[in-house]
């Protein structure tokens, strides 16, 4: 198929209740919630007959958008915005979003876009009959060691968690802080280390600390052998993250700070930055967050891989991104422990390790009545 002649023709937008196994919650609050059904955005883009998917996973707890904003800036301003342009121009996709819902402060709504991005890549994948990664040219690792993630449990609890990670063949741990004192948040990271004494191990604040803070906890974690230390401070404190950066004792790794290329560009060209963490939907889909990572490699910032408890469709955009750039783990793909994907094949975890798809587009297929199914009313 000739992808030059694939006009977008439909955006199709569905929110489903998905099945809920843990729960789980970062330092802003909960994300899931054992037994209460979890909510997705899940989006097909069709072109010539041809259909690709891709997700958003709404998490107040973390970022601004929420599964009705998401759902609504989706149908209401970006598929309008979109119908009849060529599917494979992606790039003029992504300026054509930014002139629809205008960028903020770096981007704007990064998960409803990285929705429809995402789909596109599946579409032009499947049109030409070759996996993402073969679009890009790019493809450095076949297989991904995925972390085993302890969030919100007590000292007395974390050996159970890490226990159950050991026995489904998760070898590398990320620990949750920031969801408790600094002095409980330090024991739980040591109560990880012993229960797993050779494991990688890495933490993640999620935005909770000042710099003083941050500096006193990171000294403590660098006697647990942690190796990176995520987001300890909120997203815009540019001048405290060079501070940090230049005093720390830990490398200190950026999330939250990075929506856009440009804002890793401004924390290089400050020299506050160790660690770029790659995250489709936070950087609003493959397209910019192809471009981030590339940066990242030619700025010599190191790449930690991380995703949004996504379901299999974002976790196959993850993999593909990953692979790309030889970030072969261990990354916070962490979906799988919280919730399934009842509409979902093609992905292979086994042992704590993700094979990369080798079939077109993300390497998913979509069951379209499971997800009729499940759909429902915002």
């Amino acid at each position: 198929m000739q992808l030059s002649s694939l006009v977008i023709e439909r955006v199709d937008a569905y929110a489903v209740a998905l099945p809920t196994i843990r729960s789980f919650g970062v330092s802003g609050g909960s994300v899931t919630v054992a037994g209460h059904p979890t909510i997705r955005i899940l989006v097909k883009v069709t072109a010539d007959g041809v259909h690709g998917w891709g997700e958003a996973t709404p998490i107040p707890a973390w970022t601004y958008e929420t599964a009705e904003s998401i759902f609504t800036t989706i149908t209401r301003y970006l598929a309008p915005a979109i119908v009849g342009l060529p599917a494979w121009q992606l790039d003029g996709v992504s300026k054509v979003f930014d002139r629809t819902i205008n960028r903020g402060f770096s981007i704007g709504a990064p998960l409803a876009k990285s929705a429809v991005d995402v789909a596109l890549h599946d579409l032009l994948g499947r049109a030409s009959g070759v996996p993402v990664g073969v679009l890009w040219g790019q493809r450095r690792v076949q297989e991904i060691e995925l972390a085993w993630i302890v969030s919100g449990q007590t000292p007395d609890e974390v050996a159970d968690c890490v226990a159950e990670g050991l026995t489904e063949g998760y070898r590398a741990f990320k620990v949750k802080i920031g969801l408790h004192d600094q002095r409980t948040d330090l024991d739980v990271v040591r109560t990880v280390r012993e229960a797993a004494p050779d494991a990688p191990l890495w933490v993640d604040a999620n935005q909770a600390y000042t710099v003083h803070e941050a500096l006193r906890i990171a000294k403590e974690l660098e006697d647990l052998d942690v190796f990176a230390f995520e987001q300890p401070l909120p997203a815009n404190d540019v001048a405290g993250q060079r501070r940090l950066r230049a005093a720390s004792p830990l490398p200190v790794a950026l999330d939250e700070s990075l929506r856009h290329p440009s804002d890793l560009a401004t924390f290089v060209k400050l020299d506050a930055i160790d660690v770029a963490v790659a995250k489709v939907q936070r950087s609003g889909g493959l397209t910019l967050s192809h471009r981030m990572c590339q940066l990242a490699e030619d700025c010599g910032v190191r790449l930690l891989g991380s995703g949004l408890t996504d379901s299999d469709i974002g976790l196959a955009a993850s993999l593909h991104l990953f692979a790309a750039h030889g970030i072969s783990g261990p990354a916070d793909l962490n979906g799988r422990q919280f919730i399934t994907s009842p509409y979902a094949t093609g992905i292979t975890v086994k042992n704590g390790m993700a094979q990369v798809p080798s079939t077109p587009g993300l390497g998913v297929e979509v069951d379209e009545t499971v997800v009729q199914e499940l759909e429902i009313e915002l």
